[in-house]
């Protein structure tokens, strides 16, 4: 939640988010004020701001926003003014206290409750510290903001002149409004409507989440990973072994589909290919790599040093 105590209305510039790297040409994002629909598919993270001086664009006035929110919801409000608030950004607001901040805070919450409910029914073979990892991936700023632009909700917000003059807009705008509107939601049409709702708009990201962050059975998550999406089933080969008997350590890589990932070191095989399982998993999700050869390569060469 923004930090600053100053009245948005008072300046567009004490408002108005910092721009640190602006793109490089108008192209890279959506520019102030436009909505052009082909650039959602052509550019499938950038955000598309209006404000109501656009008064050429579909949704420039605030009513047209509210019913295009709903349209994205599949939801009518009782309370419309609810909703109001919830897409109101600081910027386009009377006062803080009308802007869609208190909503935040409690959608924060909501966000939460709901997704460890969702998480403890679903996966009851998961630790507390899995299901702890789980959630706070699909909860974080990045995959609130990514769900967010993809619903489309960037084009619902009421934001002041001020913030669409910059070339680009910090994700921070997106993600308030997911968790403002999930509020909304729930103050509106209660429990039951939101758990509906973000079980629909999260699939992918549990999903994800469960396969990079969840059980330390990574064998088991990549086999069913790569037999589910990609028609193949992982093996694991052999690279390299060092130290004497009573000490080795294993260098094993996850080979899917004639694709090899970075291996990874144990201390014994079925440590070393759950590594290297780990590795797969992570690159296959554009994640970092967890287990680095160097990792083991210390104790590998303690090994040789120790040996007679």
């Amino acid at each position: 939640m923004p930090s600053s105590d100053s009245d948005p209305a008072s300046s567009d510039a004490k408002t108005a988010p910092t721009v640190s790297h602006p793109p490089t040409s108008d192209s890279d994002l959506a520019g102030p004020g436009q909505f052009v629909a082909d650039q959602r598919t052509k550019h499938p993270g950038s955000i598309h701001l209006v404000d109501a001086s656009a008064a050429d664009q579909p949704y420039a006035d605030s009513d047209a926003k509210l019913k295009r929110c709903q349209e994205i919801l599949d939801y009518e409000f009782n309370d419309q003014s609810l909703l109001k608030a919830a897409l109101t950004h600081a910027s386009g607001a009377a006062n803080r206290l009308s802007s869609n901040e208190r909503l935040e805070f409690l959608g924060d919450a909501v966000l939460g409750m709901t997704v460890c409910q969702w998480l403890f029914e679903e996966y009851p073979e998961y630790s507390e510290g899995d299901l702890t990892k789980i959630k706070s991936a699909v909860v974080s700023r990045r995959a609130c903001g990514r769900t967010a632009t993809q619903l489309g909700l960037d084009e619902c917000l009421i934001v002041g002149r001020g913030v669409t003059r910059n070339r680009s807009y910090p994700r921070s705008l997106v993600s308030d409004v997911f968790e403002s509107v999930i509020a909304a939601l729930y103050l509106d049409g209660g429990a039951e409507i939101v758990r509906d709702r973000l079980k629909q708009w999260l699939a992918e990201e549990v999903r994800l989440a469960v396969d990079t962050q969840g059980s330390g059975n990574h064998k088991s998550v990549l086999q069913q990973y790569a037999q589910r999406e990609l028609s193949s089933t992982p093996v694991y080969k052999l690279i390299r072994e060092s130290g004497p008997d009573h000490r080795k350590t294993f260098l094993i890589g996850a080979v899917v589909d004639q694709r090899a990932f970075p291996p990874a070191w144990g201390n014994n095989k079925k440590d070393a290919e759950q590594r290297a399982a780990a590795n797969a998993l992570a690159e296959l999700h554009q994640q970092p790599i967890p287990h680095r050869c160097e990792e083991l390569n210390d104790t590998a060469s303690d090994n040789k040093t120790a040996s007679p």
